[in-house]
């Protein structure tokens, strides 16, 4: 009676291992522990190791060291380490970009209505949205950087100058800003998204990747692609199973209702669309208008395109 037990128990032990380096309570940290709540790495024939680390350096260090096997990482991150000579496979994770939150009673709402004021920058000058809000500025012939004061600091630092009135607009990290707009008084002044449109870019780009050492997923494709289905199979299910939410909720901080509603509902936003060439074209174009050289671009198949 005890052998197809112990012959499945046998057949898990042999299933190869992924690691990943996550942040202890970052974003990516909600899906993959959903993920492995759920078996779904079982059922797809790996085992996921979830190594959680305290903050960002620590889980670059981790797949840059080989510690890991993967870990979430920004795409700007990423085409510095090829411009390196270390090249990365990158998966998409999330294509939210961040916001530039303001007072619910603010009259900031267009881009021209950040001249003048008082800005604040999560990220420091290399901020994708700073870039982004500079580059479209610049295209009305506005210079942000002369025109306003610039403060730069960590997105909880800011979002408490921002409550205090120190600041007039913020640029941060999609989930404190979702945080802010569920504790009410506080909206976005305008959709970055829409800042991409203006540049001629997708609108939905993955700015965010679980990233894995280009030599170790050129040995190891299957398993990456075992655990590309596993993800989309825990996307779908994050999407409609909202009682999951809640065994989430410490992971997320444990926030007050209106901060957990839209910290799901955006979470779920920024699920990426299917890759595809253009996609990928824009990703590049987003790379040489954040400073990359045209010239020392990731290469195509550095983006992960299988869909399960």
């Amino acid at each position: 009676m005890l052998i197809l037990p112990l012959l499945a128990a046998a057949e898990q032990d042999d299933a190869p291992v992924l690691s990943v380096s996550v942040l202890q309570y970052g974003t990516a940290h909600w899906e993959l522990d959903y993920l492995v709540s759920r078996g779904l790495d079982e059922a797809n024939g790996y085992h996921l190791k979830l190594m959680p680390v305290a903050n960002l350096p620590a889980s670059r260090l981790a797949v840059a060291s080989g510690s890991a096997n993967a870990a979430v990482a920004d795409l700007l991150w990423v085409q510095s380490r090829f411009q390196a000579g270390s090249p990365y496979l990158y998966l998409p994770f999330s294509s939210q970009l961040g916001d530039v939150m303001v007072a619910e009673t603010s009259d900031i709402r267009t881009v021209s209505d950040l001249v003048g004021r008082r800005i604040g920058i999560a990220g420091g000058p290399s901020s994708k949205g700073w870039i982004l809000l500079r580059k479209v500025a610049e295209q009305q012939g506005l210079d942000l950087s002369a025109s306003s004061t610039i403060q730069f600091a960590a997105p909880p630092l800011l979002g408490q100058a921002l409550r205090r009135g120190q600041l007039d607009a913020i640029v941060t990290y999609w989930h404190f800003a979702a945080r802010l707009r569920g504790e009410g008084g506080w909206r976005s002044a305008f959709e970055m998204e829409d800042l991409l449109a203006t540049l001629g870019l997708d609108r939905r780009l993955p700015v965010l990747g679980y990233v894995f050492p280009e030599a170790w997923a050129i040995q190891h494709a299957a398993l990456v692609d075992r655990f590309a289905n596993s993800l989309a199979q825990a996307k779908r299910g994050l999407a409609t199973e909202r009682a999951a939410w809640q065994r989430l909720r410490q992971l997320m901080g444990n926030p007050g209702e209106g901060a957990f509603d839209a910290l799901r509902q955006e979470f779920l936003d920024g699920f990426p669309d299917v890759q595809t060439d253009r996609r990928i074209a824009d990703l590049k174009r987003l790379l040489v208008l954040t400073g990359a050289a045209p010239t020392a671009l990731m290469r195509d198949e550095l983006f992960y395109r299988w869909q399960p």
